[in-house]
């Protein structure tokens, strides 16, 4: 698709926290965005300039010139390309709860029409995309997957709290349910992150990026936290040991502290569950869910 016949297209955030609210921000300074949320005071506080997860002041807020807000989905039809930005958390159980993810992809289902483009962020377990929500998408609005409308997801790489590093300076992972929507997809994202895009090879695969990079991090800093505990019982400096072990080329340097982020600390259970599924248990991630 050329690039002046994608910026025509009207987009639709779904969900306007910590990641779909930058995301409309972004894209509302050069094009038609509409940013659904259910909660109708979180679109009035935006329609004053304010936003309490204080990711956006006032002034960027208003720097979004193209960028109308709504709690109305009958306000949301004309759009062609929707992004689901909406939490994935875990439940009482520590089992994934899709709830939210699958309550915006019913409001998308009602609205959906031939030639339209979804396009996942929300953080989830791989195969979630294809085997939660496209059955759903096609159900409720009786059109097929890749005839009559495309599927996308591109993990949300949000650093809350973080000034230095905003959307448009982190690469965009991006991935289609076809070649003609992974292409749209990546041009859609390219067009905002300065940083630049990089193309999974598959929907899945872009779902599992997503998951191992916070899980990642949450095993490693909790490790590095026990090693600091360890050490301050011995009386032995855990800056000075990191940085002499830091010396060697492939030590991976992570230091002490709070796990940063909305969702790293339940992506672990994700990926347990859906390896449970496939009929593996996962040492490692289970033992590091137990402990929590």
């Amino acid at each position: 698709m050329a690039d002046h016949q994608l910026a025509d297209e009207q987009i639709c955030i779904i969900g306007l926290g910590y990641v779909g609210l930058p995301l409309a921000v972004e894209f509302g300074r050069n094009r038609p965005v509409v940013g659904f949320d259910i909660d109708q005071s979180r679109i009035e506080e935006l329609r004053l300039g304010k936003d309490r997860t204080r990711e956006i002041d006032s002034a960027t807020l208003r720097s979004a010139d193209y960028l109308d807000l709504t709690a109305e989905i009958s306000e949301i039809s004309d759009a062609s390309i929707y992004i689901v930005t909406v939490p994935t958390p875990i439940d009482a159980t520590r089992r994934p709860d899709l709830g939210p993810l699958l309550s915006a992809t019913r409001t998308v289902a009602q609205v959906l029409k031939a030639g339209d483009t979804v396009i996942y962020e929300s953080t989830v377990y791989p195969g979630a995309t294809e085997e939660d929500c496209v059955p759903l998408l096609e159900e409720i609005s009786g059109l097929t997957l890749n005839m009559d409308f495309g599927v996308g997801y591109s993990p949300e790489r949000i650093n809350p709290g973080d000034k230095t590093r905003r959307l448009p300076d982190i690469i965009k992972v991006t991935s289609g349910s076809s070649a003609e929507t992974a292409d749209k997809v990546d041009a859609l994202y390219a067009s905002i992150v300065t940083a630049g895009t990089y193309r999974a090879e598959s929907i899945r695969v872009a779902e599992a990026a997503k998951v191992i990079e916070n899980s990642q991090r949450d095993i490693n800093i909790a490790l590095i936290n026990e090693l600091a505990k360890i050490f301050n019982r011995m009386d032995i400096d855990t800056e000075a040991v990191l940085n002499a072990a830091g010396t060697k080329w492939n030590f991976l340097n992570f230091r002490p502290g709070l796990v940063g982020g909305h969702c790293i600390g339940v992506d672990p259970y994700y990926l347990t569950y859906k390896a449970q599924e496939v009929g593996y248990h996962p040492e490692i991630l289970t033992l590091w869910t137990q402990a929590q």
